[in-house]
């Protein structure tokens, strides 16, 4: 819950802090960095259930969780590499870190069942959050058009897994 909160007000505050600093939506370059630094914690998200998760409907959504995001990830290198676009901290990406520590740290005094049950709510909270950022914000604000087409496909991809991870919620309770 704590991770929804901040992951919801950070990623509603993205274009905000952005527009401040530059009078406009986030670049393409900071795009990319927002969602690559999304993609690579969820993924660090997936290696700790992997860790700690000794019940198999939750280690194979760990599982399909690191396999997609790393996936996506390794198109959006090849992608900036190829256009020759450096991602660009900034301030939405960070606070997207000091987030996933908070729940990393949280979910680590978890366990069994209870670190299950903790995972998964906080894989549904955190796909809605980043789905809601890529409709509303990433992906409206992306000006290439090769970047705007990888992101509608990854948010195609992550609200499968949202719903894959509400359906899990039902059952880890």
């Amino acid at each position: 819950m704590y991770r929804t909160l901040i992951l919801a007000g950070v990623l509603a505050l993205a274009p905000i802090t952005a527009a401040a600093a530059q009078d406009a939506g986030p670049t393409d370059a900071q795009i990319a960095h927002i969602a690559y630094t999304a993609g690579q914690l969820d993924v660090a998200a997936a290696q700790q259930a992997l860790e700690k998760s000794t019940n198999a409907e939750v280690r194979a959504f760990a599982e399909l969780m690191a396999r997609d995001h790393a996936a996506v990830n390794e198109q959006a290198v090849a992608l900036v590499t190829r256009l020759q676009v450096t991602p660009e901290a900034n301030p939405t990406s960070a606070a997207l870190t000091e987030a996933a520590k908070a729940t990393h740290d949280r979910l680590q005094a978890l366990d069994g069942a209870a670190f299950d049950a903790a995972y998964v709510a906080s894989e549904v909270a955190y796909h809605q959050t980043v789905n809601t950022a890529l409709s509303g914000t990433l992906i409206p604000q992306a000006d290439n058009a090769e970047l705007k087409s990888l992101l509608e496909t990854g948010l195609t991809l992550f609200q499968s897994h949202q719903a894959h991870a509400e359906h899990l919620a039902q059952s880890v309770r």
